[in-house]
């Protein structure tokens, strides 16, 4: 008899009689084996699970981003007019009566988080730290006539904010995000930053834009931005329009660098060198032995590689004979194995981007792998108790650098 007045039927059938001889009205209850056997999670529910905690970071990341963005600027505009006043209790004024409850019920959580020791930051022991990003924008709206100076559209501030409202619910409550919301949080989020007045600053930032999530945790990769499997697919992220496109400095070293001359015209090329484009290019020299092992590895005929190589340079040297200043588009030949091909934009700025390719012996070009790098020192690495070190962008600089000293120019 159980404590609860039920009785028990026996646990096996090996002790008095069958299960099958429990008196009526007995309860009967689940083995151990029927409760555990399905606690086991599968090689499809895990991969469910960790697409929905990648994605549910990302969104975190960039809310969050938002959310101290958008606490910052309300604490610059409407602190100074309110806190001479009130003091602390600044934003509970601010909030007025048509945000009391809201306002109390944020008060109400700061003080619970005190006397359970959650106020890890002194920085964060204020009534702004516990409002919601629905509550931070009531704020804005209410005083709109005190930001309206620093911003030109309230409207694309306003829908912005909803478009993250979607994404904000669904990752608050742990829920399956969605590709397309993601993007579009990611898109709303990277907007909103800008509006506020922190977007990006460097020139060239539209060529590959800093992902918040690569700003934030990217030092877990050096430098390596993205990685392709093959050419192709990098053009379909990275066309070449994007990567030249407004270049002011471009230094390219390979075997025949087909990316660059046969995807960007040679009028592009004149444009980009006249409007200040400071262009080297290094080619490996079509007369020499390492061309013919290549096409030995390839399985190309003999003197095939070295003909489009030869025909890529005579491309460029007729781009160069077109230029006012010829010096600033210099070519040159090296008679080395190659090793990879390598497209340097900018690499003594800011914003400098990389797109190396190792070459595979079996393989071409276009088939082998790529690696895109973000240069411009962005990506330096510092651990904790370890020198700081250089990604791999420095690395494929350098080498470009030794190569062509040690080159040939063409005329």
């Amino acid at each position: 008899m159980s404590s609860g007045g039920f009785e028990l039927p026996p646990g096996d059938a090996g002790h008095e009689g069958e299960a099958t001889d429990a008196p009526p009205g007995a309860v009967s209850l689940a083995q151990p084996m029927e409760i555990g056997a399905a606690l086991d999670w599968g090689s499809e529910a895990w991969n469910e699970v960790r697409t929905r905690a990648q994605r549910a970071g990302r969104a975190y990341i960039w809310l969050n981003l938002v959310e101290q963005r958008l606490r910052a600027v309300v604490a610059a505009v409407l602190r100074p007019i309110y806190e001479p006043v009130h003091g602390e209790e600044w934003v509970v004024a601010a909030a007025g009566p048509a945000g009391q409850e809201w306002v109390q019920r944020a008060v109400a959580v700061r003080e619970v988080s005190r006397r359970k020791g959650y106020l890890l930051d002194p920085a964060d022991d204020n009534v702004l730290s516990f409002l919601t990003l629905p509550q931070l924008r009531e704020l804005m709206v209410q005083h709109w006539p005190c930001f309206e100076p620093y911003f030109d559209d309230r409207r694309d501030v306003e829908l912005a904010l909803d478009e993250l409202e979607v994404a904000r619910n669904v990752v608050s409550r742990n829920r399956a995000l969605n590709e397309a919301v993601l993007a579009q949080a990611e898109r709303a989020s990277a907007r909103l930053l800008d509006i506020l007045g922190s977007g990006a600053s460097v020139p060239s930032a539209d060529r590959l834009p800093v992902d918040a999530v690569e700003e934030l945790v990217g030092d877990r990769y050096a430098d390596v931005v993205s990685v392709h499997p093959d050419r192709v697919r990098l053009q379909r992220q990275l066309p070449a329009e994007d990567l030249f496109g407004g270049a002011r400095r471009l230094d390219a070293i390979g075997i025949g660098l087909n990316l660059l001359v046969q995807n960007f015209s040679g009028r592009r090329l004149v444009r980009l060198a006249e409007s200040g484009c400071r262009v080297r290019l290094l080619f490996i020299n079509p007369a020499s032995s390492a061309v013919r092992r290549r096409e030995r590895e390839l399985g190309l005929k003999k003197g095939e590689l070295s003909r489009s190589v030869e025909m890529n340079i005579l491309h460029m040297r007729r781009v160069r004979s077109k230029l006012r200043d010829p010096g600033a588009f210099e070519i040159q030949v090296f008679d080395e194995t190659p090793r990879f091909t390598a497209y340097l934009v900018d690499g003594d700025g800011p914003d400098a981007v990389g797109v190396v390719q190792p070459y595979l012996r079996r393989a071409r070009g276009m088939e082998a792998p790529v690696l895109v790098l973000r240069g411009g020192g962005r990506r330096t690495v510092v651990r904790a108790g370890q020198d700081s070190e250089h990604g791999l962008f420095e690395t494929y600089r350098e080498e470009f650098e030794s190569v062509w000293t040690d080159s040939r120019p063409v005329s």
